[in-house]
């Protein structure tokens, strides 16, 4: 979609060339039921486009789109099979189609030709469609459900002109929208509808992109093609799923991971339906890469990866099918009025894979019935959050139009210096413009520079569309033409580069180790820390973390010089350098080689690896399936950064420091002697190393506060039974029943015994209190039975317990009638 484009159309960026043309990529899937049902819906599609930024527009783009469409040196189509739809009030768009030589009866007005999400640049309209002849129109009605928006099958809609002009805003009529600064075209002609008209087929899955898999997949099923939409699903699943992972995409439970599995378990649900009951996805993908690897030639390196990863998903899948056929019988077995909820067959449907027919058939078998409208209500809810999540990603911002026009050159100079003196160019409001300026502003993961303009301080650096940077100033009392002196922080940019070419040495230490196939996919780097988020197929072992990081420290060590160019982007890809693959480049790029490094950037860096001095990881950890996220830091920052990233662990070790202390004094005023053994750690450990050592200290530590807690109760059980007497004191009637200030009950349990053993007794009833609690135990002869016992005592305080006839223990709630219970207890001897 326009997503890519965006920054462009609403004045953010302006590009370094104002016309664009593209074949682009897509992946949508918010219609995917609709894929395989109709003859032209996808969720993998190529979308060929030109777009002016700010440059030409509405009559030059429609002469183009003739010229185009229409001369025998490109398409050749022959213009009676035309037809153009436009805004009914768009009337310099229809004169000019009319001008061009297209009959006016071939020009359909409509209102939905306006293209607008939410509030920002938008505008009419033309869409261009293809007359596929008669034979598409069997019951004769086809132009009038074309000339009213309707669905019909002779006229294709091929190609779809926006002429954005107009800037929307909430609250305000379409017909009072302003007109835009600098207006724009946006064009879309998909390719798979293209090779559908020029090849003549009915369907676009009946073209060359799409039949050798098909054929392929009749091969493996052992059923034959005659338009079943199982073969369309897989298909286009296939395509999606293979240009997806070779782009770096992933596989999870959220986010786009989320969208590619579904797409994957959707086409091995469509493979079952054709008898095909094990993994088979990879083996189409062969039949991708022949029929697309000649534009797109890195397909047949992700080849073996791309193979692996979904037949892994696939026997992950068939394995969940299996789970959802016993989450059914639950289900089944729950339904109440013999019907199965809507939102129990969403659910059989979202999480397990189980398609709807699946279910109704299952519940057809035991006599139940599923509720439909439920089900869809569940479904049309998801789809509503996702339609709301992807008006928020595509939803543009108004453009600036003071921004816009602003093009007064200012120069970066921050490569090479850290101060300036420079003049003041521009005033907005808080922020100003330099000529010159050696702050570098936010960009690429790296954060802006800190420092001050004439003692002001510069409290953020962005871009402006033009390229300018512009700085935002804490109290702005500048003027436009005045002289300053701008100052970069030393020692933040030092940090901060120490930690930017420290990632570029990260993302070679990984492949390394890990595999080429991991790449970038986010970083931010600043001067306390670089985090940098990364694609591998499955979780890292610490072994692997301590490799990656002593690999890096190695490349500090080796004092690689750091060598930054500008170059040709097709010599810079020559030479290796590593490119982000959602990134967009100009034909000239900024190298930065570390000799064991080669990557496209524009951050600040160090003149050599040994600058960096050391580099430490603070933690690896799953973002989500597939994705992971390094936080590291280099220098003398380490330890505060793991300080604060760990301090759940540092917390826990205070917890049981703090616990041990309180054992050890409480063990001293009861004159019993014990020592707390505590755990010693190598302090001099670095990086990952004190991570590890730091787990591994919290699990000695547990168990040095295990022992020691083991030996107080074993001592305080031992001075407890040693000074017995002073409750045999208290026999009467053959029995004790008294009151004690022992709290563990393991203990009590074994004085009850040793009493009622040594005494030769018949009952020992002792009542304890521990933090408004209390607990009864009693030991019994054959004369007595102590769990009945225990249970009176319960009567009076609450609670309830019980055990064996000579040996019951049980729990109060009222602390406060203790005494009453006693006295009870003694009443019932």
């Amino acid at each position: 979609g326009v997503t890519p484009l965006k920054k462009y159309f609403d004045g953010s960026v302006i590009p370094e060339n104002p016309r664009i043309t593209n074949a682009q990529k897509c992946i949508r899937t918010n219609d995917i039921e609709n894929v395989g049902e109709t003859a032209r819906h996808h969720t993998f599609f190529e979308m060929l486009g030109n777009f002016s930024i700010g440059d030409y527009f509405k009559e030059e783009a429609i002469e183009f789109a003739v010229e185009l469409l229409l001369s025998d040196k490109w398409f050749g189509f022959d213009k009676d099979k035309l037809y153009m739809t436009y805004y009914p009030t768009d009337t310099v768009a229809r004169d000019k189609w009319i001008s061009l030589g297209i009959d006016p009866s071939h020009l359909i007005p409509l209102e939905g030709n306006f293209w607008e999400i939410g509030e920002g640049p938008c505008g009419p309209d033309s869409e261009i469609f293809y007359d596929r002849g008669v034979e598409y129109d069997k019951e004769g009605d086809a132009f009038l459900k074309f000339s009213r928006d309707e669905d019909q099958s002779r006229y294709i809609e091929i190609w779809n002109i926006v002429f954005s002009q107009y800037n929307s805003k909430e609250g305000v009529k379409r017909e009072d929208y302003k007109e835009l600064p600098h207006k724009n075209i946006d064009t879309g002609c998909g390719l798979e509808r293209l090779c559908c008209v020029m090849q003549e087929v009915e369907t676009n899955y009946d073209t060359d992109l799409f039949m050798p898999i098909i054929n392929k997949i009749s091969e493996i099923s052992g059923v034959k093609y005659e338009g079943q939409m199982a073969f369309k699903v897989i298909a286009d699943h296939v395509r999606t799923v293979t240009f997806a992972v070779s782009d770096g995409a992933t596989l999870s439970n959220e986010g786009r991971g989320y969208v590619l599995r579904r797409v994957l378990r959707r086409a091995t649900k469509y493979g079952k339906k054709l008898g095909i009951n094990k993994p088979f996805m990879a083996s189409l993908v062969d039949e991708v890469i022949n029929i697309m690897g000649m534009f797109y030639p890195y397909l047949k390196e992700k080849e073996a990866i791309v193979k692996e990863i979904i037949t892994r998903e696939e026997e992950k899948f068939l394995s969940t099918i299996s789970l959802g056929e016993k989450k059914f019988e639950t289900i089944a077995k729950e339904a109440k009025g013999k019907v199965i909820k809507g939102e129990d067959a969403f659910l059989l449907y979202d999480t397990f894979g189980f398609p709807y027919e699946l279910t109704l058939e299952y519940a057809s078998e035991l006599g139940l019935s599923v509720d439909h409208d439920g089900f869809i209500n569940a479904m049309n809810e998801q789809k509503n959050r996702a339609r709301q999540a992807r008006k928020e990603i595509n939803s543009m911002k108004g453009q600036n139009e003071e921004y816009l026009n602003f093009k007064e050159p200012s120069l970066f100079i921050g490569y090479d210096t850290l101060e300036s003196t420079s003049k003041v160019i521009k005033c907005f409001g808080d922020s100003v413009i330099l000529d010159k300026t050696p702050f570098y502003a936010f960009s690429g993961g790296q954060l802006c520079d800190k420092g001050t303009i004439n003692d002001i301080t510069v409290l953020d650096v962005s871009k402006m569309p033009n390229g300018q940077y512009i700085h935002l100033l804490k109290d702005n009392t500048l003027q436009e033409g005045d002289i300053v002196y701008a100052k970069v922080d030393k020692e933040y940019r030092d940090f901060t580069r120490n930690n930017h070419s420290s990632a570029h040495l990260l993302q070679s230490s990984l492949q390394n180790v890990l595999g080429n196939h991991v790449h970038q996919q986010g970083s931010q780097v600043c001067a306390d820390y670089c985090r940098f988020d990364f694609n591998n197929y499955q979780n890292l072992t610490d072994e692997e973390i301590i490799k990656v990081e002593d690999m890096v420290n190695q490349f500090i060590k080796e004092a690689h010089p750091v060598n930054t160019k500008v170059m040709d982007i097709n010599e810079a890809k020559k030479l290796g350098a590593m490119a982000l693959f959602d990134d967009k480049y100009g034909d000239k790029v900024r190298v930065v080689d570390m000799e064991v490094s080669k990557e496209f950037c524009a951050g600040t860096h160090v003149f050599n690896t040994k600058d960096i001095k050391e580099f430490d990881i603070v933690s690896v950890e799953s973002i989500g399936s597939g994705i992971f996220r390094c936080l590291a830091c280099t220098g003398n920052k380490a330890m505060d950064l793991l300080k604060e990233n760990l301090s759940n662990i540092f917390n826990t070790l205070n917890t049981l420091d703090n616990k041990a202390i309180s054992i050890v004094n409480e063990a001293k005023e009861a004159n019993i002697d014990i020592k707390y053994n505590k755990p010693a750690m190598d302090e001099s450990l670095k990086g990952y190393r004190y991570v590890l050592a730091l787990k591994e200290n919290v699990a000695l530590t547990q168990k040095a506060l295990y022992e020691l807690e083991k030996e107080y109760q074993n001592k305080k059980s031992q001075q407890a039974l040693k000074n017995l007497d002073q409750y045999k004191n208290m026999i009467s009637n053959n029995a004790i029943i008294a009151q004690t200030d022992v709290m563990d009950s393991n203990l009590i349990k074994d004085m009850a015994q040793a009493l009622l053993n040594d005494s030769n007794l018949d009952l020992v009833f002792f009542a304890a209190t521990d933090n408004n609690k209390v607990t009864f135990v009693c030991a019994t002869s054959d004369k007595y039975d102590a769990s009945q016992m225990v249970k009176e005592a319960t009567k009076i305080t609450g609670g309830g317990g019980g055990g064996k006839k000579n040996l019951a223990q049980a729990g109060g709630k009222d602390y406060t009638k203790i005494k009453e219970a006693i006295n009870h207890i003694k009443g019932l001897l």
